[in-house]
């Protein structure tokens, strides 16, 4: 990964990293999706969200926005 990319969001569940990897498009952030789930076992590993470092104010407000819409 080049190094203006960071790690933004981790999660083992493949189903919401890829609901916010369309929120974070929807928004004109770029994302990189890495799955190092393992194929047998998809219980190990994680799936995470890389995003240029100049949107990164931005992408943690809408993560956060759009958890605390999943909770209510």
């Amino acid at each position: 990964m080049e190094e203006n990319w960071n790690n933004i969001y981790s999660s083992t569940n493949l189903v919401e990293a890829e609901i916010l990897k369309h929120v974070l498009l929807e928004n004109n952030i770029d994302v990189v999706d890495i799955n190092r789930q393992d194929s047998s076992y998809l219980m190990f590993g994680t799936i995470d969200l890389y995003i240029k470092n100049n949107n990164q104010k931005k992408a943690l407000q809408l993560i956060e926005k759009h958890q605390n819409e999943r909770n209510n």
